[in-house]
């Protein structure tokens, strides 16, 4: 089978919840990264077979997400299009997919990646098309019920947390250790411009003057500290240990890479910065599903021929 490169890759800051990127739908995201990745790629738009979206909660974006990203990115009217749903692993996966489109043949070039707007999920209200007729209507937020509630077990996704913390002995306290530390890193890494590269910084238009640039990670608090976090009350169960501290945030954002066959690339002259060795998904039992990278890191690192302890980096 054909080996697959990437020649670019380039993702927006990340916003946080009704924050700086709260204007713009997630199919205008995409399109920014789109632009931007096969920009930076020095490919003719022309020339991509395909362009590959993740998108969890599609409600309200309008028909075809990928396709919306794709057209106003800059790309040709023939360049097909499709929109991935595997809920967090959705940009992953279609990541995922222009690699085994490359290694069949199906595809030379491909634009992949993923979009979201968090802060854009519409709320829904059942039965209104047929009429309530009597009694009270309910209005759902299609952001818990699409993009983080669990059909099978009934609860949020901060429950799959708690049960994850339960069954390994993870502690509260190693918990907020361990958030407070990633906030530090991420303020380290982004002041220290590690990020700067990557990202894409976004024009916001203002009620007066001139747009300002967005290009920062929005959600990072580099105040956070272990002691803070302690105060936090659970969130998802009342002696649980996950809280709004420990627990990711909800956010804005997208992220796109150029992926193309390695012949293609060198005919073209494209210079990769990186190759994909292998690919591995995997599933457990739904109230398991934060356990599923270590199945599929085993199975990777195995298809791959290599040991944990060749790898320099896990992301």
């Amino acid at each position: 089978m054909r080996e697959a490169v990437i020649v670019s890759a380039v993702r927006l800051p990340t916003g946080k919840f009704l924050g700086t990127l709260k204007d713009f739908q997630a199919p205008e995201l995409g399109a920014m990264v789109v632009r931007e990745a096969v920009r930076r790629a020095g490919v003719d738009p022309a020339l991509v077979d395909e362009c590959i979206m993740g998108n969890v909660v599609s409600a309200g974006t309008g028909q075809a997400p990928a396709r919306q990203a794709a057209l106003k990115g800059g790309l040709a009217d023939h360049v097909a299009a499709l929109t991935i749903n595997k809920v967090c692993g959705s940009g992953l996966k279609a990541v995922m997919l222009a690699h085994q489109g490359i290694q069949t043949g199906d595809i030379d070039i491909a634009v992949a990646g993923g979009m979201e707007s968090m802060s854009n999920c519409p709320y829904l209200l059942p039965r209104v098309r047929e009429g309530l007729r009597m009694g009270h209507g309910q209005v759902i937020d299609s952001m818990i019920l699409d993009g983080l509630w669990c059909p099978f077990e009934g609860w949020h996704m901060g429950h799959a947390g708690e049960t994850v913390a339960d069954a390994y002995h993870v502690t509260r306290e190693q918990q907020d250790e361990f958030a407070a530390e990633s906030h530090r890193r991420a303020h380290a890494a982004r002041t220290g411009g590690k990020f700067k590269d990557e990202i894409l910084a976004v024009p916001i238009p203002q009620k007066k003057g001139a747009p300002t640039l967005f290009d920062h990670d929005e959600a990072v608090r580099p105040e956070t500290t272990a002691e803070t976090l302690r105060a936090l009350k659970p969130a998802f169960k009342k002696d649980g240990s996950v809280t709004a501290g420990n627990a990711p945030p909800v956010n804005d954002g997208a992220a796109a890479l150029v992926v193309v066959a390695a012949e293609r690339a060198q005919a073209l002259g494209l210079t990769p910065i990186a190759r994909i060795v292998a690919q591995a998904t995997s599933g457990l039992q739904p109230k398991m599903l934060l356990m599923t990278p270590v199945e599929a890191t085993r199975k990777v690192v195995k298809k791959a021929n290599w040991r944990l302890d060749d790898v320099d980096l896990f992301e």
